[in-house]
């Protein structure tokens, strides 16, 4: 039988979608918007990877890039390690594939309607999200750079833009564009346009220089 609370929602159905909104948004207050520049980068620094990973290997190798569960061969996309044995046919409807903070390390499908058909997968990079950078800087590298700037470019596990790095680091944004522009000009760094903002990634040279102790 439905509770009090239940048989009134369904007894006015435009209310019930306004409440049911408004309890979404305070949670999304209270638990996700605090975090978001933070969740955000590391979700556009996976999509800007894979994208590449995509025009690079195909379809086939992203596939398996994305998760050990996923598996291409033929036509036929194989997740293994679910509830039960479930299978559809696109039919041409595509599949979209969206990183998440939230799963791991199952991945997630989802195929019901109205929504597109679709697979969730844990970000890339999500063991490092709630770590310092500073913590994971070289005494070497901080001795050569100087702190800040080693910071900085230790910061750059996943491409990464101002506002996020100076967030995360707990620095001015006008210090941490003057910090990737040096890095940048020495060969550290290297830069692209992704959507509204510009992303930092570490070249070759600045990737040995963060791993070396």
């Amino acid at each position: 039988a439905a509770s009090a609370a239940g048989r009134r929602l369904l007894a006015d159905p435009a209310r019930a979608v306004r409440e049911l909104a408004d309890l979404l948004e305070r949670a999304w207050q209270a638990l996700i918007e605090p975090y978001w520049p933070r969740l955000r980068a590391l979700l556009e620094a996976d999509i800007a990877y894979h994208s590449r990973r995509l025009a690079d290997s195909g379809l086939e190798q992203l596939l398996g890039e994305l998760n050990p569960r996923l598996s291409w061969q033929g036509a036929t996309l194989t997740v293994a390690g679910t509830q039960g044995d479930h299978e559809r046919v696109l039919g041409g409807q595509g599949l979209v594939l969206m990183p998440s903070v939230f799963v791991w390390p199952e991945v997630v499908g989802g195929h019901e309607e109205p929504w597109r058909p679709g697979l969730i997968y844990p970000a890339r990079g999500i063991g490092g999200l709630w770590s310092r950078s500073a913590e994971r800087t070289p005494g070497t590298l901080a001795r050569l750079l100087g702190q800040v700037r080693a910071d900085v470019l230790c910061a750059l596990d996943e491409p990464a833009g101002t506002s996020v790095l100076a967030h995360r680091l707990g620095l001015a944004p006008s210090s941490v564009s003057a910090h990737l522009s040096v890095l940048r000009g020495a060969g550290l760094l290297t830069s692209r346009r992704y959507g509204h903002q510009v992303l930092y990634e570490r070249t070759p040279l600045g990737i040995a220089l963060a791993a070396a102790d």
